[in-house]
């Protein structure tokens, strides 16, 4: 009996393992794995991780300016011989002097008043550090709509594989059955020349469509950090979900609440306006608070070889009177700037605009064409049937079944094309809302 479990063990592992071999070529993701994936590995998105770092040291940084800043000197060494002039640069003498020196002094300095200059530095570089996070957070939007239509153009082809495979075999039993109608004498060579170019074409394009397919799985494949000789096989449950929409005034709302790329503009117009209020800070005096201790021997006027301590507190006011003519057209130049932010921003809402209304009238399109192609489809299913029959009875062309077929198959082909464009149109608009 244990022989036999171990048996059957061993059985069912190579079993799985030839499955997996014969599968290993072939990845089946759904969507939600491929977004999963795809913000797990991207290049782009780990940058913006590394950024988002970067900022975040250097808001901590600009908070440092707050902190006092203490100094701790010592000095040592040998002393020369000093002189004393008695009498202008004449009558020199010399006085009796210690061979070394040593310096120690402590000084703390702590900003009080900078009029502004710190404060809004940490405020910039705190807005700096959000439109690293937006920045990161759009990139991630714009790679998932990617990938989306990466993955969608993936059901386009193997929709085409199938109709082409379909297609190539019922070429091929009619072929038979034209050759056999010839040799009947019922039909012309014509007809199987014919036949057997239709054919030759339809191989080619299944050709073609297959190098696609390996195409664009090579790209996921790269975004997404995997084996890139790897076939990504979509889930076809996806064209079977149903996708909801709103009202266009509800995703333009949205859009302006969550777009990142509205977030980030908006921050960039504070960004521009702390600039303003940094330059005009240049205006302001600087006020410090300074404590200084210092121990030093020889007593430098008497030379006597003794330590002497002194100490200090006070503060300290400087004011660059430059500033008044020197920082006028800085502080202009950022007020330019300010309103070229809040310019960009309206522009950019403006492209949002068109680009949720045109996605939100393709959506719409799209579901209203995948109901007319379903029936489209099944007319010309029943269309080629029919002419099919009426070839093989000899009642119509050859010309007229080829033309059923390829109206069947662009007719099928159409169907995919617009149930893909209603999923893209769906993460069009939930991208330019920021809920992708």
């Amino acid at each position: 009996m244990r022989c036999w479990r171990v048996c059957s063990a061993l059985g069912a592992v190579l079993l799985w393992a030839a499955m997996a071999t014969a599968q290993g070529d072939t990845l089946r993701l759904t969507v939600e794995e491929l977004l999963r994936m795809g913000m797990e590995n991207n290049l782009k998105l780990k940058a913006d991780t590394m950024e988002v770092q970067m900022a975040k040291d250097r808001r901590r940084s600009a908070a440092a300016e707050r902190s006092p800043e203490l100094t701790v000197s010592a000095r040592a060494g040998y002393m020369g011989q000093p002189i004393v002039f008695e009498q202008g640069l004449t009558r020199p003498t010399y006085p009796d002097a210690p061979d070394w020196m040593q310096d120690y002094a402590v000084d703390f300095t702590q900003p009080i008043f900078h009029g502004g200059k710190i404060h809004y530095a940490v405020k910039r570089a705190t807005i700096a550090q959000t439109i690293a996070e937006l920045q990161a957070e759009s990139d991630g939007d714009a790679l998932k709509l990617g990938l989306m239509q990466h993955y969608l153009d993936l059901f386009s082809l193997y929709k085409q594989r199938d109709v082409l495979t379909r297609s190539i075999a019922e070429s091929e039993r009619r072929l038979e059955d034209i050759k056999r109608m010839k040799r009947e004498g019922l039909i012309t060579n014509n007809d199987v020349l014919r036949s057997e170019l239709q054919l030759t074409n339809d191989r080619l394009q299944l050709d073609e469509t297959e190098n696609s397919i390996a195409l664009v799985s090579h790209q996921i494949d790269v975004l997404l950090g995997l084996d890139e000789g790897l076939l990504i096989a979509p889930d076809t449950t996806l064209l079977a979900r149903s996708y909801i929409t709103g009202s266009y005034e509800e995703y333009l709302q949205q859009a302006y609440d969550g777009n990142p790329d509205i977030k980030m503009l908006a921050k960039e117009t504070e960004m521009a306006e702390a600039d303003v209020k940094i330059e005009r800070a240049g205006y302001m005096p600087d006020i410090d608070l300074y404590v200084g201790d210092a121990l030093a021997r020889p007593i430098t006027r008497t030379m006597e070889d003794k330590f002497s301590n002194t100490w200090n507190v006070g503060v300290n006011i400087s004011y660059p009177l430059s500033s008044l003519y020197k920082n006028r057209d800085g502080v202009s130049e950022k007020k330019r700037n300010v309103l070229l932010r809040k310019n960009m921003e309206e522009q950019y809402k403006q492209e949002v605009r068109v680009g949720i209304r045109s996605a939100y009238i393709r959506h719409s399109e799209a579901v209203k064409q995948v109901d007319a192609l379903r029936l489209s489809v099944k007319q010309a299913e029943e269309n080629y049937r029919i002419m099919q029959n009426r070839y093989l009875s000899q009642l119509t062309t050859l010309t007229d079944l080829l033309d059923a077929e390829n109206v069947r198959l662009e007719a099928e082909l159409l169907l995919t094309t617009a149930q893909t464009r209603v999923i893209y149109t769906y993460y069009e608009l939930q991208k330019a809302c920021g809920n992708i």
